[in-house]
């Protein structure tokens, strides 16, 4: 019992070692002033991270379709070679040639995002299915920590691209992420079939739901779209408010007599530190958090609160004090959203096939990354940024009320067409179910 304890432990820091490579996708803004002054137009910057999210989103599907064929921990090792290649093709010719980054960092680097980003996450929601909250907070937090400290190595604390150049500082971190996500592999394995923590009763056994669902049956059920309604919304309204945390504040600032200058340097604050920071603590606590109230109470709670803290951002804006509020606040519940999600899909799909399930799900997260943040620029560029912000919010509260219809499916219902009364119907015999048994 005591290795299996201590082997807990292990898949912990296997898991926050390689997502904290894994979040390098988010610290491309560092690089992305060298490439202005190489020459690269404001487009190119975001057309190669943008390449990288949308092949980090695809080819997490086929990771998650690949996990059982290949076993979790070869397809972490796939992750950190393919990542540490991508960056490794993009430093070639100085790490300033367009296509070759391109190709390099956004198609190869974000494939090996993909292929190991699910592997944390399935990992230990085996290894701790009493906290399957904690577990995936802690995982994900490392991508969202993890972003920041690529930022300041490259910049602030290790001056890398100022002292060895940009192509240089590619193909070192190239070399780190592959050196931290193979040592983080050595722990990815899963336990024993049939192994359980010491006095667990797993959801099915307690008569709370917890079938494992394929990736079909899921997508047939009310629940994977009301989830994924949920996801799109809540975490469209935080990439929304990542891409104008800036602009807005700005404009809001200089509004109420402050000096633009000043107003630049606190919205970039409010950014850089209060909302970066939330955004990683966020994810640990919401998902400790999950675990004693239940995962649909915090979905929703979160959603909610979300609403009303977008809403809250239009005064708050105007003032140095209330936007660092505003912005951790924001930050906080948009890291939620990554702690949350993968164990709200286990907890209604199966524990078991959450690693096939969940990036079905995360599909959600990439629509929501393309409409919000586009309706926001359309709506700043017709000078209402406030507009943009109270859309967001009510699609939160919107998004909050899906998932308080959520309930455990059945697999009888991903064989039947839709139809309102029977998911009314089987609310009520779950509803029934519960008090029962309590």
């Amino acid at each position: 019992m005591e290795e299996r304890v201590s082997r807990r432990g292990f898949v912990v820091l296997g898991a926050i070692l390689i997502q904290l490579s894994l979040g390098a996708i988010y610290a491309w803004s560092v690089f992305t002033p060298a490439l202005r002054d190489a020459g690269w137009s404001k487009t190119e910057t975001q057309i190669v991270f943008a390449t990288g999210l949308a092949t980090f989103a695809v080819v997490m599907v086929f990771a998650g379709r690949s996990l059982g064929r290949l076993g979790p921990q070869r397809l972490a090792i796939a992750g950190g070679l393919t990542l540490g290649l991508g960056y490794a093709i993009g430093s070639i010719g100085g790490g300033t040639n367009f296509w070759i980054v391109l190709v390099g960092i956004g198609l190869v680097g974000g494939a090996g995002i993909g292929l190991a980003y699910v592997v944390p996450i399935a990992v230990g929601m085996r290894w701790f299915p009493d906290r399957k909250g904690m577990i995936t907070g802690l995982a994900v937090a490392g991508f969202g920590f993890g972003a920041l400290g690529w930022i300041k190595i490259a910049g602030s604390w290790g001056d890398l691209i100022e002292s060895i150049g940009l192509g240089s500082t590619f193909l070192a971190y190239g070399i780190a992420f592959a050196v931290l996500i193979l040592t983080g592999s050595l722990w990815m394995r899963l336990p024993p079939k049939g192994w359980l923590p010491a006095g667990f009763v797993p959801e099915e056994a307690a008569g709370r739901g917890g079938e494992n669902f394929t990736a079909r049956e899921m997508m047939r059920t009310p629940q994977f779209h009301l989830i994924s309604i949920t996801f799109a919304v809540s975490a469209g309204a935080g990439l929304m408010a990542i891409g104008l945390m800036k602009l807005y504040p700005v404009e809001a600032l200089t509004a109420s007599g402050v000096d633009s200058v000043e107003a630049s340097a606190i919205a970039g604050t409010a950014m850089a530190v209060f909302f970066s920071l939330a955004n990683g603590i966020g994810r640990i606590v919401w998902g400790t958090l999950s675990d004693a109230l239940g995962r649909k109470r915090s979905v929703v709670a979160m959603a909610a609160t979300q609403g009303v803290f977008l809403a809250a951002f239009i005064p708050m804006a105007s003032n140095e004090y209330t936007l660092y509020l505003a912005a951790a606040l924001i930050g906080f519940n948009f890291g939620g959203n990554f702690a949350l999600f993968p164990s709200f899909t286990a907890d209604e799909f199966g524990d078991g096939s959450v690693g096939q399930n969940y990036p079905w799900v995360f599909l959600s997260y990439g629509a929501g990354g393309i409409v919000f943040p586009i309706l926001g620029g359309v709506l700043g560029d017709m000078g209402n940024f406030p507009l943009a912000f109270a859309i967001v919010s009510g699609a939160c509260l919107v998004g909050a009320a899906a998932s308080a219809l959520v309930f455990p499916p059945r697999h009888a219902e991903a064989t039947k067409p839709f139809s309102v009364e029977g998911f009314v119907h089987n609310a009520h015999m779950f509803e029934r179910e519960q008090r029962a048994a309590h």
